[in-house]
């Protein structure tokens, strides 16, 4: 498969946020053991989902965006940071720069609400991954879903 063979989009249809739903059960609770009942929250009604799909259809990625109230939480109360997450590429499509699309689609999404940066909480294996999009590590190591993690933060 070629670099140029799937699309990022913003997820619009229940269709979309199904194949969202369906890249991240394979990766999170598939792969690393997520529990399903965390892998899903409140927080997905309100966001911004983007997919990357294959050009026969095939999901291959997803991620989320975070704004105004529903980043608070993760944002320390900043209205102007949004906050990236839910970030998933499926095994096969690894290493094509599927996830770095997602990141700039998922940055686009929030300059398009008045966003002045996007902070995230990177599993730390993927720490040099998002370094190389521009995001700074901040604060101590934390755990989430029993798997190490940083915050990080990109001004857009």
């Amino acid at each position: 498969m070629s670099t140029r063979a799937y699309a990022v989009r913003v997820a619009e249809d229940p269709a979309d946020r199904e194949a969202c739903f369906a890249v991240r059960k394979e990766v999170f609770v598939g792969e690393q053991g997520v529990p399903e009942d965390i892998e899903y929250d409140a927080y997905d009604a309100g966001a911004v989902h983007v997919l990357a799909v294959r050009a026969d259809g095939v999901p291959l990625g997803t991620g989320r965006l975070l704004y105004g109230e529903a980043a608070a939480a993760k944002t320390d109360g900043d209205l102007s940071v949004g906050s990236l997450g839910r970030l998933a590429v499926s095994k096969e499509a690894r290493g094509l720069g599927v996830g770095a699309a997602l990141v700039r689609a998922i940055e686009e999404a929030a300059r398009a609400r008045g966003l002045a940066a996007v902070d995230l909480h990177a599993q730390t294996h993927a720490l040099g991954f998002y370094e190389g999009l521009g995001y700074a590590a901040y604060g101590p190591e934390f755990p989430d879903a029993g798997i190490a993690h940083r915050a990080m933060r990109r001004v857009l």
